[in-house]
């Protein structure tokens, strides 16, 4: 018989062949899980992996915090809140150079924090921020780039699906990840601003600027951002100051959320219902994903691969950090390949054992994870939001969205390692947190 780690090993590699075949991620992750548990274990054993692993998974109570802010996202992106706030945004701006584009990249930020949903905050700027920047003649790569790039912040500022999926396949606090996420987030946004503002100061042509806003007309604008910013208030202030847990602060702002769609358009029965669908599609996808992945995750457990790789790193003649910086060039090339969440749910069980062995903070290296994650989105030949905007904007070759985006990829490595060289930017604010 083969050793349990050569079972594992080929396991892991029939994996990839069926996500390479088109097999569901969740579904070809548990089936594989399921028998090499049952070669190792025995069919028995194996069954009752099957039954327990699904029911413990899902019925925790921590677990509601997934549907309640996708909910959330999905009545704010009904509620034409962001055309509001790039209006403000741009009037504030826009008479800055690549002053349109910069403002594109802060009203992701502040929709991302509202919504966790990258695909949602870069399609819906497209809608509301590329006729804008077209009409002032910007450059379509630097235009579209800026929506691409501000769309990845969906998932580093909270609230975030990879953070919520990272915190139930680790353990680690979903309140402590959404807090540490507040900080780098905030940073890379900024950073994505200096770069856009270097590029236009070097060649204007890229990003003209618009015409002058008077005081009153920013101070009118700016109305429309109490909204947001109110909901950022008291979700990340009540989780942060201990107020209440992640899961009523999912349930508080769904229901602010819900209070916001009223408010700007009437009691729309359409947008709530279409909410409701799209929030219980979104998370039975994740939720079977997340099954499959437990279940697979048991079987490397078993065969011992997680063990032997956690050795094999400890032994190398490498610090802890060199290690980390290895397993984050990993994620980079992986991204290149496999969607986010198949990279993420794929290696987590794989990888994180060797975090833990080398004394790497589960939290820094789940907002490290998440920002791979967001490269991985705008990274050839994969990137899931270049081939949505592809699709929206039908008139620009993808080739140059995939250019378009690049130098905020740059940034984004360099960003990188500025959180592997201070850990502190990440891992201050959660510590300030009170139970």
């Amino acid at each position: 018989m083969l050793d349990p780690a050569m079972i594992g090993i080929i396991g892991f590699l029939v994996m990839f062949a069926l996500l390479f075949l088109g097999m569901p991620l969740g579904l070809g992750m548990a089936l594989v899980g399921f028998g090499g548990f049952a070669i190792l274990s025995g069919v028995d054993g194996a069954l009752n992996q099957l039954g327990r692993i699904p029911f413990s998974t899902v019925a925790s109570y921590t677990f509601s915090v997934l549907p309640l802010f996708v909910l959330m996202g999905e009545w704010l992106s009904h509620s034409g809140m962001m055309t509001k706030s790039f209006s403000a945004v741009q009037k504030t701006v826009g008479r800055l150079p690549g002053g349109l584009a910069m403002g594109t990249v802060a009203t992701c930020t502040i929709f991302a924090a509202c919504t966790g949903s990258s695909l949602a905050t870069s399609l819906t700027m497209t809608r509301v921020s590329l006729p804008s920047m077209r009409k002032y003649k910007y450059d379509d790569k630097l235009s579209l780039g800026a929506i691409a790039a501000g769309g990845t912040l969906g998932i580093l500022l909270p609230p975030s699906s990879p953070m919520i999926v990272y915190s139930i396949m680790t353990g680690a606090s979903i309140g402590s990840l959404f807090i540490a996420g507040v900080i780098p987030g905030l940073l890379l946004s900024a950073m994505f601003m200096l770069g856009i503002y270097l590029q236009c100061k070097m060649k204007p042509e890229l990003g003209p600027a618009a015409e002058k806003s008077s005081i009153g007309e920013i101070l009118a604008a700016s109305k429309s951002l109490w909204m947001p910013f109110l909901l950022v208030f008291i979700v990340l202030g009540g989780i942060w100051g201990g107020v209440f847990s992640s899961s009523e602060a999912g349930g508080i702002g769904a229901f602010f959320a819900l209070v916001t769609l009223v408010m700007l358009k009437g009691f729309d029965m359409k947008g709530i219902l279409t909410g409701l669908k799209d929030t219980v599609l979104t998370t039975a996808m994740i939720l079977l994903i997340i099954m499959g992945a437990m279940i697979f995750g048991e079987f490397m457990t078993i065969s011992g691969v997680t063990t032997m790789l956690a050795e094999f790193f400890t032994s190398l003649p490498f610090s802890s950090t060199g290690i980390l910086l290895m397993i984050l060039l990993m994620y980079i090339i992986l991204g290149c390949v496999l969607d986010s969440l198949a990279m993420l749910l794929l290696t987590l069980p794989l990888v994180f054992p060797v975090i833990e062995s080398i004394g790497i903070d589960p939290i820094l290296f789940g907002v490290l994870l998440v920002i791979t994650i967001e490269m991985s989105f705008i990274t050839p030949p994969l990137g899931m939001v270049v081939f949505a905007l592809a699709g929206a904007v039908k008139d620009v070759p993808m080739t140059n969205i995939f250019r378009g985006a690049m130098p905020f990829f740059v940034i984004m490595v360099i960003f990188l390692g500025i959180l592997v060289a201070f850990p502190d930017i990440v891992l201050w604010l959660p510590e300030t947190m009170r139970s």
